[in-house]
């Protein structure tokens, strides 16, 4: 024998071709094996595996608790050949109703808490699986699903769990891969059974649509969602995105017209210990000059109490130095990276992970009517075996009494299979009465009824997505309602940014800023005012009615293409008639006030003039700090700047004097500082009446009268930027959008 074969198969191998071979292999089994959850299940290995290895312990949640460790040594020894600490650090995490919105595993002991606190070691807890786990596990003994060799041979595992609880989405998943990662925030299962309903009956439905029905994330510790509405459909059209989570915080009068904020309840995955101690932290540094304490007075339900510096410091001006310097706001990551139906690692929208989900309903669905059917067979074969007992009683018991091989000549004489002829000889004396003939035919009756059912099932996808829609009607009732169920997260507006001076502590309260036709100004308390009970000088009238607040900052902008910036709270009461603008801020009696809205901090505008031209300007650019404004925009020779809008949406509609309608994207409008702008619409006898900035998807709006119409077939007046459009039938009489 050669000294080459008595060492085995040696081969030369360039070191880094194996190298990547290894590495691929190793990247290839975190991905699919620990990090990665399915999508038909929402589970990883590891949590699937638990939740199999408590089935069969049988702590179903009406059975009683068993010690975590029993559990924990049934998961190492049968199927997740891994560390203790691995496995029960998971079942803890299934457990804790602060880090699932719907909790796998019901726990008994100390699980830990939201201060951040470890569970207690598992030779002290125990737990049980709750109602929405045996959802997820419904079925697994009807074939629903395919079994793996677990990592030894000795026993078989789930690859999936049947699934009946759109756990994917409602309990979320996050990981980090090798070369790859997912983060999917937990979500309300009504809202999810909503969306997919809604996607069963209208197959082409578009994200948007389900958008509609899942708001946003739900998470189990409740919170304020602020995300703009656009910017939410965008992540998850895409399946990826982000969203900002914020604090629940109320102010609580106190007496001598003190008030505290009490916070109560914290951002997701956020440790209520570690936020205070960064908040005391900070006020130590004094990078927190409108705090005075900050306490903890949290029992069952979190209450953090935050003492503000002075009564007249505002409580939405504290909490946004706040939010900016803690976290008690945070970004909470959209990335639907899972595994498919196939083992395939991929990032899904929205639609296509309720799809996935759908599918593997169905196909459980198919294979667990398949696994009755057979049953059924099975049933009846011995059922009708045993008919022929009570059709030929004497002659079976003559052949049992006389025959060795009686078995044998009964299969023979009448054909049996068998199973039947088993069954014959086993059956009791005590059976052969009429009364369980009956009972024979009539379970018979009721097999061959329920055969025909579930054929006719298997053969029309119409009836099996019906069974489908009727299963999540059920889930959500069951877990879409009451305090599991209810929504605890608010879907809130996207907050405007606060730019108050520290040393300007202004007492934030709401008011409308009145502006008439001739340029008195005035400030009256409130929002939603009557206007009609609005009192003007002689000869005046109302113009500019703008809801706002004392600590906002308001832009006017002017003909002459300049902003002017005004203080609200520096403005005059709503007693009497106001003062004119003019003795506030520096403009010719040659010109006039174009515009008047408040100040938002990363808002953009699109600003007009007479001539057609336009452009979109950071609203940053537009702010000015001296009487004489800024110069922004510079209207062409006998032109003036006459309209200044928010540029919120991705259209542009500019209508002239001619009552000709033109509508571009906004894309093409340059953003620029400051300038002439370029050409909007082209006139050969009128001027630019009004423009606005819209949502395309949503139509165009504009008021007529008391009423709002709304056109969305567009098509007619779309065009390129710089034509000159169509005349528009039934445009308001003022030839005005708002």
């Amino acid at each position: 024998m050669s000294k080459t074969a008595a060492a085995g198969d040696i081969r030369d191998v360039d070191f880094a071709e194996a190298l990547g071979e290894r590495y691929l292999s190793y990247a290839l089994s975190t991905i699919t094996a620990r990090s990665l959850p399915d999508v038909r299940d929402g589970l990883k290995p590891v949590h699937r595996r638990v939740l199999y290895a408590m089935r069969e312990l049988k702590l179903d949640p009406k059975s009683g608790f068993k010690k975590c460790a029993r559990v924990v040594g049934d998961v190492v020894g049968k199927f997740h050949p891994h560390g203790n600490d691995a496995v029960y650090e998971t079942l803890v995490r299934l457990a804790q109703d602060f880090a699932q919105r719907y909790p796998l595993v019901e726990g008994q002991g100390n699980f830990g808490n939201i201060d951040g606190d470890s569970a207690a070691a598992m030779r002290y807890t125990e737990s049980r699986l709750t109602e929405v786990a045996e959802a997820l596990l419904a079925g697994i003994d009807q074939d629903a699903v395919d079994f793996r060799p677990t990592y030894d041979g000795e026993n078989s595992e789930p690859a999936a769990l049947p699934s009946r609880f759109p756990n994917l989405l409602a309990n979320g998943a996050s990981g980090i891969a090798v070369g790859m990662a997912t983060s999917i925030p937990p979500h309300n299962a009504g809202e999810l059974c909503d969306a997919l309903v809604h996607l069963v009956k209208h197959k082409r439905c578009t994200v948007d649509e389900l958008v509609e029905r899942v708001r946003g994330p739900d998470f189990p510790t409740g919170g304020v969602l602020v995300e703009a509405g656009e910017a939410i459909r965008q992540a998850y059209a895409a399946g990826r995105g982000s969203f900002r989570l914020r604090a629940r915080w109320r102010r609580e009068a106190l007496s001598h017209g003190l008030y505290e904020v009490v916070v109560t309840e914290i951002p997701y995955q956020v440790p209520k210990s570690r936020l205070i101690e960064k908040i005391a932290a900070l006020l130590e540094e004094r990078k927190l000059p409108l705090l005075a304490d900050v306490r903890d007075e949290s029992t069952d339900e979190v209450r953090i109490v935050l003492e503000p510096k002075s009564r007249n410091v505002d409580a939405d001006v504290l909490m946004e130095s706040l939010f900016r310097a803690t976290e008690l706001e945070i970004r909470v990551p959209l990335n639907l990276n899972v595994l498919d139906a196939q083992g395939v690692p991929r990032v899904m929208d929205l639609k296509e992970a309720l799809q996935a989900f759908l599918d593997h309903r169905r196909a459980v669905l198919q294979r667990t009517s398949r696994f009755r059917l057979a049953e059924i067979a099975r049933r009846s074969e011995i059922l009708k075996g045993q008919m022929i007992v009570y059709l030929n009683l004497d002659e079976v018991i003559r052949i049992i009494r006389e025959h060795d091989d009686a078995k044998e000549r009964m299969m023979k004489r009448w054909r049996l299979s068998d199973a039947q002829a088993e069954a014959i000889l086993n059956m009791r004396l005590r059976a052969l009465r009429r009364l369980e003939e009956i009972e024979i035919k009539k379970e018979l009756k009721s097999l061959g009824a329920e055969q025909e059912e579930l054929d006719a099932l298997l053969a029309d996808d119409k009836r099996q997505w019906k069974a489908i829609v009727a299963e999540l009607e059920d889930i959500k009732q069951a877990f879409g309602g009451g305090a599991l169920g209810r929504r605890r997260t608010e879907i809130g507006m996207p907050p405007a940014a606060l730019q108050v001076p520290v040393e300007a502590l202004v007492e934030r309260e709401p008011v409308t800023v009145l502006c008439s036709a001739k340029g008195w100004i005035r400030a009256v308390k409130g929002h939603n005012l009557n206007l009609a009970d609005i009192k003007y000088k002689e000869g005046d009238e109302g113009r500019f009615v703008v809801p706002a607040a004392t600590t906002d900052k308001l832009l006017i902008f002017a003909t002459n293409g300049r902003f002017y910036t005004l203080p609200v709270d520096k403005l005059p009461g709503g007693r009497g008639h106001g003062e004119p603008v003019r003795l506030m801020i520096e403009l010719g009696n040659e010109h006039e006030v174009a515009a008047i809205l408040p100040y938002a901090a990363g808002a953009k505008l699109l600003l007009a003039s007479s001539d057609g031209r336009g452009f979109v300007v950071p609203a940053d650019e537009a702010l000015g700090q001296t009487r004489a404004g800024k110069v922004v925009m510079s209207p062409g020779e006998g032109a003036a700047a006459r309209v200044c809008v928010p540029a919120d949406g991705d259209s542009v509609a500019v209508v002239g004097t001619n009552r000709k309608l033109l509508i571009f994207p906004l894309a093409e409008v340059p953003e620029m500082t400051r300038g002439r702008g370029v050409i909007l619409q082209r006139y050969h006898d009128g001027e630019l009446s009004d423009a606005k900035v819209f949502a395309k998807a949503e139509g165009l709006s504009w008021k007529s009268g008391e009423r709002t119409r709304t056109e969305t077939d567009l098509r007619a007046w779309l065009g390129q930027r710089a034509g000159s459009g169509r005349v528009l039938q039934g445009f308001a009489k003022n030839n005005k959008f708002g």
